[in-house]
């Protein structure tokens, strides 16, 4: 595929503005606002954010920061073991928390339905590189949708520009943002369990 410098350029806006960290801050606080039905469902929402997203961008950062990865992509897939680690527990602790607060039902579905989908991406990376922005770019509509509204779907507009990013600045394979993709969708399973 070739590449021209302009759509690198709109590939790389798209990447980093819908970067799985501000996909989560804004879809974490609304999944917690419709989850309780009014504003006192944002703070759990906003717990949710820092733990599936801040705390593991966070770390990706420091990392960074130390020389262990060139950038917050790591497109190194043999380099991922530690992040899906950090996310699992930052995940876990703040369902817990949910948990003990007796945080509305439909925030801490989301939780573990995120929680779950990391250790898919996690098994999945150990043999292939799967694209985990492309997974919450997905993930986050689909628990929209289930939670609030059906209209929720037209982001899924969002989460092609994001595997579209990815594919132009060469990080995945198309395959690999499916795939992502794919595994975020599925997490709204997590609500027919419930």
């Amino acid at each position: 595929m070739t590449t021209t410098a302009s759509s690198t350029t709109a590939a790389r806006a798209v990447t980093d503005r819908l970067q799985p960290r501000n996909v989560l801050v804004a879809g974490m606080s609304g999944i917690g606002w419709a989850a309780a039905g009014d504003w006192t469902g944002l703070p759990w929402g906003l717990l949710g954010a820092l733990c599936a997203g801040i705390v593991p961008a966070g770390y990706i950062e420091w990392q960074r920061k130390r020389g262990t990865w060139g950038d917050r992509h790591v497109v190194d897939r043999t380099k991922r073991g530690p992040i899906f680690l950090v996310i699992l527990t930052s995940v876990g602790l703040g369902a817990l928390v949910m948990v003990l607060g007796h945080a509305p039902t439909g925030i801490l579905v989301a939780m573990l339905a995120l929680w779950a989908m990391t250790v898919v991406l996690l098994a999945v990376n150990t043999v292939w590189k799967i694209s985990v922005d492309s997974a919450v770019a997905s993930a986050v509509p689909a628990l929209l949708v289930v939670v609030h509204s059906p209209w929720w779907l037209l982001a899924y507009l969002l989460t092609l520009a994001v595997c579209w990013s990815r594919v132009t600045l060469a990080y995945h394979t198309i395959a690999q943002t499916v795939a992502g993709a794919s595994c975020g969708a599925i997490t709204a399973a997590a609500f027919l369990l419930a």
